[in-house]
């Protein structure tokens, strides 16, 4: 497959992916059939943000493979990255078991903080590689589409927190996370300090995370689907 017809294929795929996911997340929740309105239980909100964070790190995964292998050769230069991820200052439980004690609210707050803190930074990083002579469209469309989808998924997450709250699970005080004009996280702008692999390594790190508390949060609320 020749590379501009590649470019094509990935630009098309990531405008049906992004225009499926929008509406979901878009329409918004009702508890009784009501005009305009999206029903969709708690089990399948959750689906469907696992499911897209899946595919965000997937996503991610093969960004840094190919960064790696055509930016950092040498295993000496790959060692040493710093590795000073912008969003070390979030409290992220390290471990299953330690996800599964957090309390339901404060695990649904620690995912949304780690959606918002890269709000910015993938935006940025694929306005570089758009504009860099050694990066090629197909990797510069992946980047693109990662920004899209940390936005798309922060959507659906927030879908999922206003349906908790619905049901009294959480309170109130997450939608304040899902707020546009939301607070970055203490040192949130330090992602401008990092160099591009630095970041690419960092994202990939956290939507691995986001991926697994979904997951962990899931089971918890809803044990009976699927755990």
């Amino acid at each position: 497959m020749s590379a501009n017809i590649r470019t094509v294929w990935v630009e098309v795929v990531c405008v049906l992916l992004c225009s499926r996911l929008s509406g979901v997340f878009s329409a918004p929740l009702c508890m009784n059939a009501q005009n305009g309105c999206h029903i969709l239980s708690l089990s399948d909100l959750f689906d469907r943000v696992i499911q897209h964070s899946a595919r965000m790190h997937g996503i991610s995964n093969d960004l840094h493979s190919e960064f790696e292998q055509y930016f950092l050769p040498s295993k000496n230069q790959i060692g040493r990255v710093s590795r000073n991820c912008h969003t070390s200052t979030i409290f992220t439980p390290n471990g299953k078991e330690n996800a599964q004690r957090m309390a339901r609210q404060e695990l649904t707050e620690v995912i949304l903080k780690l959606l918002l803190a890269w709000r910015d930074p993938l935006w940025h990083f694929h306005q570089n590689m758009a504009h860099h002579p050694d990066f090629n469209n197909f990797s510069s469309n992946k980047a693109l589409e990662m920004s899209d989808m940390v936005h798309e998924l922060r959507k659906g997450v927030e879908k999922v927190a206003e349906k908790m709250q619905m049901s009294g699970i959480i309170s109130n005080s997450v939608s304040s996370l899902a707020s546009p004009e939301a607070p970055l996280p203490a040192n949130g702008r330090e992602w401008r300090l990092m160099k591009d692999y630095d970041l690419l390594y960092c994202f990939r790190r956290d939507s691995n995370k986001v991926q697994n508390y979904l997951k962990i949060l899931k089971c918890r609320i809803v044990p009976e689907h699927g755990c």
